[in-house]
């Protein structure tokens, strides 16, 4: 049984207002994400993990759109990592697996969320991540070019991020238990010294964090529906 917690706990202040409820053509961000859960034949429940004072039009628009898989609408925490940990005490007993997504990657589609789904059952854990093809370089505090960065390797991480779910609550009890602050489930699962699928993606699945990503992703949501 795979159960995805969906965290839409943030504040949005690059945004400057709530992301999770801007328009991608006539549904809210938020609204998008969940389908793609809702209709993944490998995903059997949903959590939704929200801020307090969002929870009531979290669920209203749960009714509204009729989800069917969604178990439970529950509150977050103030850093991305207690609001995952708040859906890992949501779990149902029969949970095998869980899928950790941010709810504002909206263009996740149910077919990758089954390819991530298919290397996790093989391997224990798995990530969608996309690979890097930029120039990086590195700066000093006054943004003054110091070095460069081999991008061989180098990939950026994306969400579902998947995992067996004794896995994933052993690496959580360990973030707990060394009061480290983490940015994603694969840093904590790295603190197990276990090994992580990297499935590599060329699709767009950007995280809206700022209004031109909007933009971007309605433009992409136009493309896949052309015939």
């Amino acid at each position: 049984m795979l159960t995805a917690i969906i965290v839409a706990a943030g504040s949005s202040q690059r945004m400057g207002f709530d992301k999770l409820f801007a328009l991608l053509g006539d549904q809210p961000v938020i609204a998008h994400t969940l389908a793609a859960f809702d209709r993944a034949e490998c995903v059997d429940e949903i959590v939704l993990v929200g801020r307090d004072d969002r929870l009531a039009v979290l669920q209203e628009l749960i009714n509204r759109t009729e989800l069917s898989k969604v178990r439970h609408v529950i509150s977050g925490g103030d850093q991305r990592q207690d609001s995952v940990r708040a859906g890992l005490n949501a779990l149902s007993p029969e949970a095998r697996y869980v899928a950790v997504h941010d709810a504002a990657r909206p263009l996740i589609t149910s077919e990758q969320i089954g390819r991530v789904f298919g290397h996790c059952q093989t391997h224990g854990a798995a990530a969608l991540a996309e690979p890097i093809t930029d120039t990086l370089k590195r700066a000093d505090q006054e943004c003054f070019v110091c070095g460069g960065v081999d991008r061989a390797g180098l990939y950026a991480m994306q969400t579902p991020q998947i995992f067996s779910r004794n896995l994933l609550v052993e690496a959580y009890a360990a973030v707990t238990a060394r009061k480290l602050s983490i940015t994603d489930e694969v840093s904590a699962i790295e603190l197990l010294g276990a090994k992580v699928l990297l499935v590599p993606n060329d699709e767009f699945n950007l995280k809206i964090t700022y209004p031109r990503d909007l933009l971007l992703a309605q433009a992409c949501l136009t493309r896949r529906s052309l015939p």
